[in-house]
Formats: structure tokens, sequence, C-alpha cells
């Protein structure tokens, strides 16, 4: 019998200051170190790890490009905790859908995608707290309808936000804040570019409408009609929005 020939692919074995970065990033996400604490000095950690002085340098430069640290330099300086956020991977994920020539017209379609699963899950489960998160929503909007920049651009964007961090799904709740940076930065131009609109404000009331009768739908734990009105709406707003099918990502993002 002869015998399974040996794979010829290479396995990679991390680098000492990627080893470091790995064992640093998990105390900070599971809260051993903090928000706001200082990192041990160079000195104790080189001595805790066994590493030089060059490979904790570089284990501070991959913290601090993933913005997890911040590093400041002089006889003061030192690494000190941040709190982890999206928009590192939003900036990649802006890079690559740009790399790809990524439509705008796909990144509404992915959003849409995202929040209608989350609609119907949050019909199916919403609580007397969750009715409660979104009447303020739309007291909120109400207040706003007679400036509709504000409305397009802070509050309707936290509107869809708060219905995914409502339906509790973490994934769904970072990826949609990926495709959110996009999607504002494209909202951002629209407003731009239609400055002055004389129906700014029934569309903006528009909107408001939709979402008063997406949260009675939610209300009325009417999944199927939520989800069904939901997309309907996204649809709509993809279209009013995006006037050349072939605009893309690479035109919004700097």
């Amino acid at each position: 019998m002869s015998a399974m020939p040996l794979s010829t692919s290479v396995v990679r074995v991390p680098k000492a200051g990627e080893m470091v970065a790995a064992q640093l990033r998990r105390q900070i996400v599971t809260g051993e170190l903090r928000e706001g604490d200082a990192l041990p000095s160079e000195t104790e950690l080189m001595e805790r790890f066994g590493v030089s002085r060059p490979t904790l340098r570089e284990a501070f430069r991959i913290l601090e490009s993933e913005q997890v640290i911040q590093v400041r330099r002089g006889a003061r300086g030192g690494g000190r905790v941040m709190m982890p956020d999206v928009s590192a991977a939003a900036r990649y994920a802006g890079t690559l859908l740009q790399y790809r020539k990524t439509t705008l017209a796909d990144v509404h379609e992915a959003r849409a995608n995202l929040e209608v699963a989350a609609v119907a899950t949050l019909a199916r489960k919403r609580t007397a707290a969750d009715l409660r998160a979104l009447d303020d929503m739309l007291a909120k909007g109400e207040a706003l309808l007679s400036d509709p920049p504000a409305f397009g651009k802070g509050y309707d964007l936290e509107f869809h936000r708060t219905l995914m961090q409502l339906a509790g799904n973490q994934t769904m709740i970072v990826l949609l804040d990926i495709v959110s940076t996009i999607i504002e930065s494209h909202v951002e131009n629209f407003l731009r570019e239609h400055r002055g609109d004389l129906g700014a404000e029934s569309k903006a009331a528009a909107a408001h409408r939709a979402h008063v009768k997406l949260v009675q739908l939610i209300r009325d734990k009417d999944a199927v009609k939520a989800e069904t009105f939901w997309r309907k709406h996204l649809a709509q707003v993809k279209n009013f929005m995006i006037e050349d099918p072939e605009e893309s990502v690479l035109d919004v993002l700097p």
C-alpha cells in the first residue's frame, strides 16, 4: 500500500509581534483591559512576553491600526486602551468595495436585506421597552420634519440603526454599521446636490409616515406585513436616491 502524499501547502507561522498583539487584543475584548486603561510600560511588557522592543512596537502598530489602542510618544507616552468600534472595518470594507467597483444600488440592496430580516425578527419578539424606544424615535423624527437636512442626515439613519439594535443580532448590527457608513456618505452627497429642494419637507413627511406605519406593524406583531412593507419602502428609497444605476461606492467615498 503506497503512502499518502504529503501536502505541499505552507503553514504560515505568526510573527512574534502578531502573537503579542493577539494576547493584548484578547485582554481588551474580554474586558481585562478596559477603555482608558494605560498599558503597562514597554519594559514590563517586554519582560512579560519575552520579546524585544522592536517586536513589542510592531504589536503596538498592529493594535493601533485596528484602533483598539492609542500610542503616545515621548517621556509620558505609552499605549492606552480604546473601545473597539466599527470605523476601521468600515474603512477597509469601503476600500474593498471601491476596488470591486461596487454600485451604490448593490449597497442599498444589502442594507435592505439586513433590515428586512431585522424588522421581521423585531415584530415577532418586540417588548414594551422596544415599543417605547420606537415611539421615542418617532417623536424625535416628528420634531425634525421642518428641518429636512437634519431629518435625512442624522435622524433617518439613527432610526434604521435602532431597528437593527432592537432586533438584537450583534453580527447584523456590525454589518449594518459598515454598510451605513457608505450610505451616510451617499446621503450627504445627495443632500448637498439637492440643497434647496422645494419638495424636501414633503419627502421627509413621507419618510416619517413610513416609519409610523412600520412601528404600528411591529406593535401588532405582524412580521409578514412588516417585512413586506419595509422591503417596498427601502426599494423606493433606493430608486429615489440613485439617479444613475452605474453610480458606485467610488463616487461617494473619499
